[in-house]
């Protein structure tokens, strides 16, 4: 009953961490979709900013505008919704798990598409068959204090602690969040995200790097971001772009807020200050001009 009882709170807090904000409002434009879905190429990271509570907790944490990572499949047999739209997409949330969806359920929100590079044909099915094959693992809900220190969304904790906060739990594969599974596909197939690099002396002069792999619990979707091995890729560009296409509007640009000026304070005699120094230095150009000034001054030696 008591572990009945832990797993209908843990549900509770889940929906309530999933749900979007109220007032919430998106800080990025929304990435353009048709784009989107004519770049994405099986085994590419979409990464994704969120606005749910959970997401503003994890986006603080990172320190990065992504809160949420999925990986792309193509349309995966089997699996689409009652419109007959094929789920495209596998992640792992918190309420239910890791699932399928449909690419669609993120044309409204900001994106970024992270690509391996080098991985061939043969590696790329092997991730995808890695994250298919793991649909239906299911969250742990009855960790409720792993999910309550989402209800902090900006916990006052030192920088470098804050990856480690993400990674409370038990481990276990089944149990494992966003971009910690996607990183266990990588890792399957030995392919790198950002893995610790150690040098080794080598032949002759040459340093020797010998990779490390790192916990999969450990990695927030920020990491595909930023590592040296996937090329960010911007939809608008894999077009032939001609930035004089653009249609611009033919309004002007608003004029930018001129800032309020406070006057200097009134010096003696009535003068503000910047006009008692022009005053000063007009009578002195004045006195150099004046006839016989010359004469009198003495020689430069």
């Amino acid at each position: 009953m008591f572990e009945s009882l832990r797993q209908r709170i843990g549900k509770a807090l889940a929906d309530i961490l999933s749900a979007p904000r109220v007032g919430a409002e998106p800080l990025s434009a929304p990435s353009d979709f048709a784009r989107l879905k004519a770049t994405l190429r099986p085994g590419d990271v979409l990464l994704v900013d969120g606005q749910a509570r959970v997401s503003i907790a994890i986006k603080y944490l990172t320190q990065s505008s992504w809160s949420h990572a999925a990986l792309y499949c193509g349309p995966i047999p089997g699996r689409a919704e009652p419109d007959g739209t094929p789920h495209e997409l596998v992640e792992a949330v918190v309420e239910s798990g890791c699932i399928s969806v449909p690419l669609s359920k993120y044309a409204d929100h900001h994106t970024r598409i992270c690509r391996p590079v080098g991985l061939g044909p043969e590696g790329r099915a092997a991730v995808v068959d890695y994250m298919v094959n793991r649909i239906g693992l299911a969250y742990d809900l009855r960790n409720i204090f792993d999910l309550l220190r989402y209800f902090l969304p900006t916990p006052p904790v030192p920088v470098r602690w804050r990856r480690r906060m993400l990674s409370l739990g038990s481990g276990d594969p089944t149990r494992a969040i966003c971009s910690a599974l996607i990183a266990q596909a990588f890792q399957s197939v030995r392919y790198p995200i950002l893995p610790r690099v150690e040098a080794r002396p080598g032949r002759g002069r040459i340093a020797e790097e010998i990779l490390h792999i790192r916990h999969h619990s450990l990695f927030v979707p920020r990491d595909f971001d930023i590592s040296p091995y996937f090329r960010i890729v911007k939809p608008h560009l894999e077009e032939a772009f001609d930035p004089q296409a653009l249609t611009w509007s033919d309004e002007e640009a608003p004029e930018p807020p001129t800032l309020p000026v406070t006057p200097a304070p009134p010096v003696p005699g009535g003068e503000s200050e910047p006009e008692a120094v022009a005053a000063r230095v007009a009578a002195e150009d004045e006195e150099e001009r004046a006839p016989g000034v010359a004469a009198s001054k003495p020689a430069a030696s």
